[in-house]
């Protein structure tokens, strides 16, 4: 995207040639619904680092939350989650996509990844321009350096694990 210290930064050319507003908008939903997700996966290997977990059984046999471990070891492994539970994160995930985190044409959605869709809003319709551009740029580095983020924190546990 156009950053101003920057300038159009493209450097795997899928802009280049045919270019469309619509290719750009679709380049962009995606880069920012990734950007959302990696913040979330860098929170959770955080806070999961820091021993903080759900209280509770994870399922009916008694395995607690912290009984599992952090990281990718929690999906791979000898002590991972089993397949039924993966399973079932993976079909809630689903039902969010298709259910909740969307843009819905006609419901007043400003930019691309606006996913309020009429029903939510913390206050965003107060900003004025320049404050909401500033914002979305915001969301946009900081999703940008979440993706860089978690791939690192993966990338070295798989190198050194970390247990």
């Amino acid at each position: 995207g156009c950053r101003l210290h920057v300038g159009f930064f493209d450097p795997f050319g899928m802009l280049s040639g045919d270019c469309s507003q619509e290719r750009f908008d679709r380049l962009r939903y995606v880069e920012i619904k990734h950007g959302r997700i990696a913040q979330l996966a860098f929170l959770g290997q955080v806070v999961t680092r820091a021993g903080i977990h759900l209280p509770g059984d994870i399922d009916y046999s008694g395995d607690s939350f912290d009984s599992f471990p952090n990281g990718v070891a929690a999906l791979i492994g000898d002590n991972a989650i089993p397949f039924e539970g993966q399973g079932q994160i993976i079909c809630f995930i689903g039902w969010l996509e298709c259910c909740f985190m969307r843009d819905v044409e006609g419901t007043g959605n400003e930019h691309v990844g606006d996913f309020r869709n009429g029903y939510i809003d913390f206050g965003w319709d107060d900003f004025d321009e320049e404050t909401k551009l500033q914002k979305r740029a915001i969301e946009l580095n900081n999703g940008r350096a979440a993706m860089f983020g978690i791939l690192g924190l993966m990338v070295h546990e798989e190198i050194q694990p970390l247990g």
